[in-house]
């Protein structure tokens, strides 16, 4: 098994036109990205404005125009490509904030579809109800490649525990998020709690953002960071646009886990965890 990952998470715009979008993404790894890359990261709703009247008209089914673009794109450059989130819709008419990757042949590998949904009401800061439009997902989701198992979230999920520790109890040394934390949430919480989930299930985790806009009427925080199974920030950026350059040891995981054993150190006598979903990983 291969343990060492060459990973970029690409900080972006988010632009209102969806194929303007997924240009720029196309051209930030054409021109930014290494060849030698194994793992490319977008950000949550790089290719939808983050409000929730948007999210119905730009909506696409699995296997949908952008679906087939990121593939290609994934198979173009023989990497895996972790196509930050795109609304989805489905045969029933439900809508979803949806994350796709594709492995190097441009196969989807795995889809998860937000399982904690965005409502809150910060008194005097930040107002957001996802679920006026979208429904809540279902899965835990890890998908396997040559590095391992790799866990999958987007963005609020990062916020529960329980969800982080199951993907690592199936073997995920590894966890994406594609993200859009705000100006209210961003400053308390983004690196805290990419360093605390990271430390509890002793595991990476790659937060990518998408950049902040001031003309945009949701302000992303921006700071796309990866954290290590310590906790520690390993690379962080600003709020601008920027891509994040990173070479991840997956042993690591490993050698903290045996110095500081917290998962067999639990115990499972007095309390565990399960999942109890409606089916397997997507």
């Amino acid at each position: 098994m291969e343990q060492l990952l060459k990973t970029a998470q690409i900080q972006m715009k988010v632009l209102t036109k969806k194929t303007d979008a997924l240009d720029l993404a196309e051209k930030l790894i054409e021109e930014e990205v290494p060849r030698d890359t194994d793992l490319i990261c977008l950000p949550e709703m790089f290719c939808c404005p983050y409000e929730s009247i948007h999210f119905p008209a730009y909506a696409e089914p699995e296997g949908g125009p952008a679906w087939r673009r990121l593939s290609q794109i994934a198979r173009d450059r023989g990497c895996w490509l972790q196509a930050g989130s795109v609304p989805e819709i489905d045969e029933a008419g439900h809508i979803y904030n949806t994350a796709y990757v594709f492995d190097r042949t441009g196969r989807q590998a795995a889809r998860h579809r937000k399982t904690h949904l965005f409502d809150i009401d910060v008194e005097g800061g930040q107002h957001f109800h996802e679920s006026e439009t979208l429904t809540a997902g279902d899965q835990v989701t890890v998908f396997e490649t040559e590095f391992g198992p790799v866990g999958l979230c987007i963005c609020y999920d990062i916020r529960f525990p329980e969800m982080v520790r199951l993907m690592a109890d199936r073997g995920a040394r590894l966890i994406l998020v594609p993200a859009a934390f705000n100006l209210t949430t961003g400053p308390l919480h983004w690196e805290l709690l990419f360093r605390s989930q990271a430390m509890y299930s002793q595991v990476y985790c790659l937060g990518t953002s998408d950049a902040r806009d001031p003309a945009a009427s949701y302000q992303a925080w921006g700071h796309t960071l990866a954290a290590d199974p310590w906790g520690r920030v390993t690379g962080e950026l600003d709020e601008k646009p920027g891509v994040l350059l990173s070479t991840l040891d997956l042993s690591e995981a490993d050698r903290v886990r045996d110095q500081i054993p917290l998962l067999r150190h639990r115990r499972k006598d007095l309390y565990h965890i399960e999942w109890t979903g409606k089916g397997g990983d997507e």
